[in-house]
């Protein structure tokens, strides 16, 4: 059973730092120019390169090169790592907001670094750096002390304060990092536990999980500087869906009143969203907006009344009044639509008919966008329903 764990864990070995890698490459434009993302991204780019260099196959071939090899490779692996625990200690004051903590988290870093080559230097003639199930500590007890004492401090403070602020906080997105992280963390912090049992009192019956503890927190740390893309790429797709939807509505109400759009539209659905003429993340803002807007200038070619007639005509089965409303708008925009291109002469001021509805009512005085986004997209599937085709009430 413990040499199954372990062989898994070491399976996992490859996959965590590849996930690790990905995520650190995918995150790196965005986490350097942001001063609370740079520390969680040199925290776990620092993981995966002391992983990397803690890769079976590697501690392999450093071995076959050599002593002076082996420790030279042993040495840097254990100096990443712990300017990945300093790393961890400053996202977690950056995001906290903690100046003091910044600063103890740099001078405790320089200060561990020092010490780990201070010791090492001082140890008898030494090859790579081992934690062997029987016998001493190599470089000495001494050297795995500072170096445990580094990783155990650092992943405590951070899984203390990633699990307070991560309730704390009001964005999900936050939140779900921080919690991530947190668990990632605490599973390397009992990997360094481990080895302190094992340190100090030859404890070893923890020893075969140590592979899988540190690989599955390389894939929660990898998981936890994903969290903004996925978000991001959740908050695009919706957008896109919700311009795909929008489109035949405002292509024509667009069509009738040009002067909304803000852009010459592209000849098609699928160019508007693959090259949008606005930047992406206004895609829907600018769709949303320019609807509106024509269907201002087009209530102007509304009869008295026309919105309650066409809700006459909608066959209330249960539908939701909100579903009802933006089918009578379909009907009303598509009769509008028609009387602005044949030319007949609208109406200003209160002699214009339409009542816009309450959802566009509140997101014009500034309520929720999101909200009149839902609506119009009830109103463009209605509109290109044929059920709309019916003539209510042109002036």
């Amino acid at each position: 059973m413990a040499a199954d764990l372990t062989d898994f864990g070491n399976w996992l070995a490859v996959p965590s730092v590849v996930c690790l890698w990905l995520a650190v490459l995918l995150r790196a434009p965005g986490a350097l120019r942001s001063p609370q993302q740079r520390g969680l991204w040199l925290a776990v780019a620092t993981a995966a390169a002391a992983m990397t260099l803690n890769l079976p196959d590697v501690v392999t071939y450093a071995m076959t090169r050599g002593a002076a090899y082996a420790h030279t490779i042993g040495l840097v692996r254990n100096l990443v790592g712990v300017l990945s625990a300093g790393a961890v200690l400053y996202f977690v004051a950056a995001t906290t907001r903690g100046r003091r903590l910044q600063l103890a988290s740099c001078a405790a870093t320089a200060a561990w670094l020092s010490a780990l080559v201070a010791v090492d230097a001082a140890a008898p003639g030494h090859g790579t750096h081992s934690m062997p199930p029987v016998g001493d500590p190599v470089p000495s007890l001494a050297y795995w002390l500072v170096l445990i004492s580094a990783h155990v401090i650092a992943n405590t403070v951070c899984v203390a304060l990633c699990w307070r602020y991560s309730r704390r906080t009001e964005s999900r997105g936050l939140a779900a990092g921080l919690r991530l992280f947190g668990l990632g963390t605490a599973l390397a912090g009992l990997f360094w536990l481990a080895y302190l049992l094992k340190a100090l009192f030859a404890s070893t019956w923890a020893m075969p999980a140590l592979p899988l503890l540190m690989n599955l927190h390389g894939l929660l740390r990898a998981a936890a500087i994903l969290v903004p893309t996925l978000f991001t790429l959740r908050r695009t797709s919706a957008d896109i869906a919700t311009a795909w939807r929008l489109w035949p509505l405002w292509r024509d109400l667009v069509e009738a009143v040009p002067h909304v759009a803000l852009n010459k539209p592209r000849s098609g659905r699928v160019m508007e969203l693959l090259w949008p003429p606005v930047p992406r993340n206004l895609l829907v803002y600018r769709k949303v907006i320019e609807t509106r807007d024509a269907i201002l200038i087009l209530g102007e070619y509304v009869g008295p009344g026309a919105l309650e007639q066409a809700r006459g005509h909608v066959a209330d089965h249960g539908i939701p009044e909100q579903r009802r409303t933006a089918a009578a708008l379909a009907r009303v925009l598509k009769d509008a639509r028609r009387a602005k291109l044949a030319g007949l002469p609208g109406q200003t001021g209160e002699a214009a008919g339409l009542e816009l509805p309450a959802a566009i009512q509140s997101s014009n005085e500034g309520g929720d966008l999101a909200d009149e986004a839902r609506f119009l997209v009830d109103v463009a599937e209605a509109y290109t329903s044929p059920a709309t085709t019916e003539e209510v009430n042109v002036p």
